[in-house]
C-alpha cells in the first residue's frame, strides 16, 4: 500500500533517510523542513530520482496554522496522505540541567514535540479515518530511548516530551483502530546523525558508544527501515506498538 507519505522534520537525519527510503518503496513524499530549504530540496531530488513525486514544504511544527497549511499543500499537490511520520523534534542547543531551565524553553520543546505531533495527527485522521470518509492510513511517531532513560544532566525536558509521545501513541492507536488507522512509534537510541554536533556535542557518539550493548551507534537508515516497515502492509496487525531501535540498551 504505497501512496502519499508526509515526514515532518525531514531535511536531515532520520527524517531524510525515511523520505528517501519511502520513495524507494513506492511512496510520493512530502519533505517538511523548518529552515534549511536547500537540504530539503536535496531530499526531494533523491525521491524524484527514485521515480516518485516529491515536494518540500516549509512549516513550523509549533504552529497550528503552519501545520494546516502543510496538509492543504499536500492535498493540492500530491493528494490524500496515507502515511504520517511525526519526526520533527526540538532538542535544544546544549547540555542542561533542570535547575537551569526556563519555562519558555521547556514550552518550546513541548510545542514542537508534543502539541505539533498531536495537531499533525489530527489533520491526518481527518483525511484517513473511515469515520470521515477516508480509506484508512498509518501514523508513525518518532519517540526516543530517552523516554525510558530520562536523559539526566543532558535534556530531561526533551525526554519528558518523548514520554508524552509514547503515551499519545498508545492512546491514539486504540482510539482510531476501528477507523482503519494504525498508530505506532519507533524509539531510537544513540543514532549517528548531525544532531549531536548541532547541540554542541560533536564527540558524543564516540563517547557514548561504550554504553551500548552492541558497542556502536545506530544509523538513520536503520531507523528508517523500521519506520517504513511499520507503515507497510507487512505490519498490518501492528498498532499501539513502540519499537525500540537502540542496540539492546
Amino acid at each position: 500500500m504505497a501512496g502519499v507519505m508526509i515526514i515532518t522534520g525531514s531535511s536531515r537525519g532520520i527524517g531524510a533517510a525515511t523520505a528517501c527510503l519511502g520513495a524507494e518503496r513506492g511512496y510520493d513524499v512530502c519533505v517538511n523542513y523548518l529552515n534549511n530549504a536547500a537540504a530539503a530540496e536535496k531530499v526531494v531530488a533523491r525521491a524524484r530520482a527514485a521515480g516518485r513525486r516529491g515536494i518540500a514544504v516549509q512549516a513550523d511544527m509549533a504552529s497550528e496554522a503552519d501545520i494546516e497549511r502543510l496538509f492543504l499543500t499536500v492535498d493540492r499537490e500530491l493528494g490524500r496522505v496515507a502515511v504520517l511520520v511525526n519526526n520533527a523534534a526540538l532538542v535544544g542547543t546544549s547540555r542542561r540541567r533542570v535547575e537551569s531551565m526556563r519555562a519558555s524553553s521547556v514550552n518550546a520543546v513541548l510545542a514542537t514535540n508534543v502539541t505539533g505531533a498531536i495537531v499533525c495527527a489530527r489533520e491526518a485522521i481527518q483525511r484517513m479515518s473511515t469515520r470521515h470518509g477516508g480509506p484508512g492510513g498509518v501514523i508513525v511517531n518518532v519517540s526516543s530511548a530517552s523516554a525510558r532513560l530520562g536523559a539526566p544532566n543532558l535534556w530531561v525536558d526533551y525526554a519528558a516530551s518523548k514520554g508524552a509521545v509514547d503515551t499519545f501513541t498508545i492512546g491514539l492507536a486504540e482510539e482510531v483502530a476501528a477507523e482503519g488507522i494504525r498508530v505506532n512509534a519507533v524509539r531510537p537510541g544513540l543514532i549517528d546523525t548531525d544532531l549531536h554536533a548541532a547541540t554542541g556535542m560533536p564527540d558524543r557518539v564516540q563517547k557514548a558508544e561504550r554504553m551500548i550493548p552492541m558497542k556502536r551507534a545506530g544509523t538513520a537508515a536503520e531507523v528508517a527501515e523500521c519506520i517504513v516497515w511499520l507503515a507497510s502492509p507487512a505490519a498490518s496487525y501492528v498498532s499501539g506498538a513502540i519499537l525500540d531501535v537502540a542496540g539492546a540498551r
